[in-house]
């Protein structure tokens, strides 16, 4: 805050006529001292030296001369010189142009392997082959047999010569076991012999039950839902042996009668009709109309097949493996029945179960 000046009453010295001395005129500026800082606006950053590096702001507060320490915002820039002040750029200083390698292909996937393709099987017109001694043998005695060719090798040819003699229908084919080979599905074991033939004619349930007369004793084996080949084959084969009629089997997923399933009845396909119905409820209920009791075989029946002391005609019925008999066909079944089986494995195959209720029902008769 300014101080008063003093007043008159003061000590302060007064001119002869008692007046106040007059005061001298303050200049409206005050010329800047030599030596003094120079002011915020006239502060410039120095240009670097050559050879010596600027120094670098460490983030430490720079010393005044006053010894008190003040804060440096930064490293000051360097002046930037005048458009005119820097040197032309050269019209060749421009980097010449790299020259890229050519662009490679784009990559294409690896080709798949190639899978081997099936062996083409010859069935001319759909006759299926036959091969092994036995299915071949027993299709040359067949006289509603119409046969296409027969291939065999020396010692096979041989051995059905002596077998049928001179009432063989049809000259074989001498061939090695490689050339047969090519003629039949992957796999095949053919024994040296193959035969390709027509189908038989299909058989009618109805054409059974009228063939059968006024015969007392007859056993039907009807397959629910059996579907492999080799089963079927060896069901055909028991049923051969121990004299049953037919084997019934739904004509739904049915395997046809192959060279597989031939191998397998060992020759009982062309003595056992293999009949193909639509509806296995409905063959059941014709089969009990023509005085047949339907048995179908379970592992969980309370009684056995041999304490029915079953006669007469008899349709024994088996299921798959895995499933068994469904519901349906239990329910169309007049009694459930199981083999005495016991240890640690309760279970057999439907065909070693086939055999041994076929062995059972012949024994009863």
């Amino acid at each position: 805050m300014r101080k008063r000046p003093p007043s008159a009453s003061s000590s302060t010295p007064q001119s002869p006529d008692g007046a106040a001395p007059a005061r001298p005129a303050k200049p409206r500026f005050t010329p800047r001292p030599e030596g003094r800082a120079a002011s915020r606006a006239d502060k410039k950053p120095a240009p670097r030296t050559e050879g010596k590096p600027a120094a670098r702001y460490d983030g430490k507060p720079a010393p005044r001369p006053g010894g008190k320490p003040t804060y440096a915002p930064g490293r000051p820039a360097a002046p930037r010189p005048a458009a005119s002040a820097r040197p032309a750029r050269p019209a060749d200083a421009r980097p010449a142009a790299v020259e890229r390698e050519p662009a490679r292909p784009a990559r294409t996937a690896a080709p798949a392997p190639r899978v081997a393709e099936p062996r083409p099987v010859d069935t001319s017109g759909g006759a299926p082959w036959l091969w092994g001694h036995h299915a071949v043998a027993a299709a040359l005695k067949n006289p509603t047999r119409k046969f296409v060719r027969l291939v065999a090798t020396e010692d096979a040819a041989a051995e059905l010569a002596g077998l049928l003699g001179e009432a063989s229908p049809i000259d074989p084919q001498v061939m090695n076991r490689d050339s047969i080979a090519k003629l039949l599905p992957p796999g095949a074991v053919h024994q040296g012999v193959a035969l390709l033939a027509k189908t038989l004619k299909p058989w009618q349930l109805e054409d059974v039950i009228a063939h059968l007369g006024e015969t007392e004793r007859a056993v039907v084996v009807v397959l629910d839902q059996v579907t492999d080949p080799h089963n079927i084959g060896a069901i055909l084969r028991s049923a051969a042996a121990f004299g049953a009629i037919a084997v019934v089997l739904p004509d739904r997923n049915a395997p046809e009668i192959s060279g597989t399933l031939a191998k397998s009845a060992s020759g009982a396909v062309e003595h056992v009709p293999l009949v193909r119905v639509v509806n296995l409820n409905q063959t059941l209920d014709l089969l009990k109309k023509a005085g047949f009791w339907s048995v179908g075989l379970a592992g969980e029946a309370e009684q056995t097949l041999a304490s029915h002391n079953l006669s007469g005609r008899v349709a024994l019925v088996l299921g798959s493996e895995g499933d068994g008999l469904r519901r349906l066909t239990r329910e169309a079944c007049d009694l459930l029945a199981r083999l005495p089986t016991r240890g640690p494995i309760a279970s057999l195959n439907v065909s070693n179960a086939a055999a041994i209720a076929l062995y059972e029902l012949a024994r009863a008769g």
